[in-house]
């Protein structure tokens, strides 16, 4: 598995692979409706492109293949997404292992799904409280999780 930084060119890889994540992976701890707000068909592409330009967006890789793909700003975890054919295989181990040597704090911070939740418990997160958010006038629930960085992370 390689790991290379994000391009403008790399995003309608990197949407459809956010969508197809969404809808398969997280399908047994949100609604239809709820999926469907978070990940729609026709996604802006305008905050995904700044995320490419102001963040450190990391793609995993292999033989041309986009597995996952990360992103951090300061020392907030914004996005980790995994294709659903790669899950469970170490992608986001490693995409998450990449961006928290990257973090400049001694403290990392993510909004996790439902789904992803245990994923981050397992690394060391602690979850600080749980999180409404509305995306097209649908509410969802994620969790304010934290994670205290040492010199070896």
């Amino acid at each position: 598995m390689d790991l290379r930084l994000c391009t403008q060119a790399d995003l309608p890889a990197v949407l459809n692979l956010f969508r197809e994540s969404v809808h398969t992976l997280c399908r047994g701890e949100y609604t239809p409706a709820q999926l469907s707000a978070w990940a729609p068909a026709e996604v802006d592409e305008a905050p995904w492109a700044r995320r490419v330009q102001c963040q450190t967006f990391l793609l995993a890789e292999e033989d041309g293949d986009l597995m996952g793909f990360a992103s951090l700003e300061g020392d907030y975890l914004d996005l980790l997404y995994v294709h659903p054919r790669h899950a469970r295989r170490g992608v986001g181990t490693v995409l998450c292992d990449a961006l928290e040597r990257q973090c400049t704090g001694q403290r990392i911070t993510v909004h996790a799904s439902a789904t992803a939740r245990p994923f981050f418990a397992r690394r060391g997160y602690r979850t600080v409280e749980p999180n409404q958010v509305e995306r097209r006038g649908v509410v969802l629930t994620n969790y304010l999780m934290e994670k205290e960085l040492s010199a070896w992370t």
